[in-house]
């Protein structure tokens, strides 16, 4: 038996099980080795005092939008992961709409070569549709499965017709990931917007009638890839569900092949925080009413929908202040990869999460299930998810204990702000694993660790 070079002991242990309970960890060569109680220890292997708190898979976060090179006055890779290790988030999968996109081997090239000299977590990235690349598709490698942003303008296909998309789903067996819109949502959000200084003056009508224009093209976008996932029996993801609808759709229509994500925004805000927080405004989906997130969240509940992303933008306030739909320059914009939409995540999200399982919505098992195990398994990455041996160690020991705001000046980010700044929170990760290295611990990170490129299998 390979010696243990580091054991987490006095630690809270959640289990495949589901159960939580006293357990020590050992871990060699960035695997789990063993899992038990009263491990033996040799001479040379370190121990992390667990403190009776407790030790959860690392986040996988299914959504995120880092790596634009065009962009790295905001942020880079390595200033991502470090907001990543302080929020637990070990591994990410990166969208394709970034500046550049990400439409080529060469441009996945690229971002891998980025990522693996700025990531300290681990990393997968998408590639996108164009009506350039569709005979490419298939052969690009390694990546997590291609991107359609439904309706686009910004240079990913533009899928309105199923005579349009119906070629990708028709072609292949890679997995689809869709970001249900419409080209018709993306006007009116325009038409709504043009001429004004403020998205906050808009009338409570006129927030009510972009509601309704972007509830009903999000349906009619994942209708239609949902009818041609069901003809082709194609995988098809779902993106950031958004809209009640979509999730009641999906809930008396969704084969085992298809799985859906949600977001903690679309959880947890709703359209009010218009009123107080301009730059939450601003976001692609946009906030929903309470009838959607109670919807969502029901639907999450009964695995309708599957697992938790964060869709993580790093766009600063002075950008946002803009106003949607302007870009970086300030003139306006069709486009939705240089558009100010989005908010960052990735640091809050698990806290978000693990205090609404305190509060009783949920519980730490399901959790980590809908931010780890589900989205291992919904993109066939294996030996992530879990802890057991075998498995990759990619831990967060968390305080379920303690209660903190979420402040500002505490933020990894580099544009420095967050739409749940002043929430109370549980949860908070103390120490993050990857790999079996230390990269964050009690604040202190170690900008010296690196991830891997995520493997695929399937």
């Amino acid at each position: 038996m390979t010696q243990a070079l580091l054991i987490v002991q006095n630690a809270q242990v959640l289990l495949p099980s589901g159960e939580i309970e006293p357990r020590e960890v050992a871990i060699s060569d960035g695997k789990i080795t063993a899992v038990g109680t009263k491990l033996d220890l040799s001479p040379n292997t370190r121990t992390i005092d667990g403190q009776g708190l407790t030790l959860l898979p690392g986040v996988i976060d299914p959504q995120v939008h880092f790596c634009d090179p065009e962009l790295a006055h905001n942020e880079n890779l390595f200033t991502e992961s470090c907001a990543c290790v302080r929020g637990g988030v070990t591994s990410f999968l990166e969208m394709a709409n970034t500046l550049p996109l990400t439409t080529t081997q060469a441009s996945l090239a690229d971002k891998l070569a980025i990522a693996a000299s700025q990531s300290l977590v681990n990393y997968g990235f998408f590639m996108g549709a164009t009506p350039e690349n569709l005979p490419d598709l298939q052969e690009a490698n390694p990546t997590c499965g291609i991107q359609i942003i439904m309706g686009s303008a910004d240079g990913l296909l533009s899928v309105n017709t199923a005579k349009t998309i119906e070629p990708i789903f028709a072609t292949g067996s890679r997995l689809i990931a869709v970001h249900a819109e419409d080209q018709s949502r993306i006007m009116a959000r325009r038409k709504l917007f043009e001429g004004e200084a403020d998205p906050a003056t808009h009338t409570t009508r006129t927030k009510v009638q972009d509601n309704a224009t972007t509830n009903e093209t999000a349906l009619n976008a994942t209708k239609l890839a949902l009818s041609l996932s069901k003809k082709y029996q194609r995988r098809l993801h779902i993106l950031h569900m958004a809209t009640g609808d979509e999730a009641e759709l999906l809930r008396h229509d969704k084969p085992s092949w298809v799985t859906a994500e949600v977001t903690p925004q679309h959880l947890l805000l709703d359209m009010n925080a218009y009123e107080k927080n301009g730059a939450i405004a601003q976001m692609n989906p946009s906030l929903k009413y309470p009838r959607d997130r109670e919807i969502l969240w029901q639907a999450l509940l009964d695995g309708v929908i599957d697992f938790i992303a964060t869709d993580h933008v790093p766009h600063t306030l002075e950008e946002k202040a803009q106003g949607y739909p302007h870009n970086l320059s300030g003139s306006l914009s069709d486009s939705l990869s240089d558009s100010l939409s989005g908010i960052p995540g990735v640091e809050t999200a698990l806290p978000l999460m693990l205090t609404q399982a305190q509060a009783g919505r949920c519980t730490i098992a399901q959790v980590s299930h809908w931010m780890s195990t589900a989205v291992a398994r919904a993109y066939n990455i294996p030996n992530k998810g879990l802890i057991e041996p075998g498995y990759d160690a990619d831990l967060v020991l968390v305080d379920l204990t303690t209660y903190r705001p979420v402040r500002r000046e505490e933020l990894q980010t580099k544009c420095g702000w967050s739409p749940f700044e002043g929430w109370t929170l549980t949860g908070w990760p103390v120490i993050t694993l990857v790999g079996g290295q230390v990269v964050y611990d009690h604040g202190t990170i170690d900008t010296q660790v690196r991830g891997q490129a995520l493997r695929f299998d399937g």
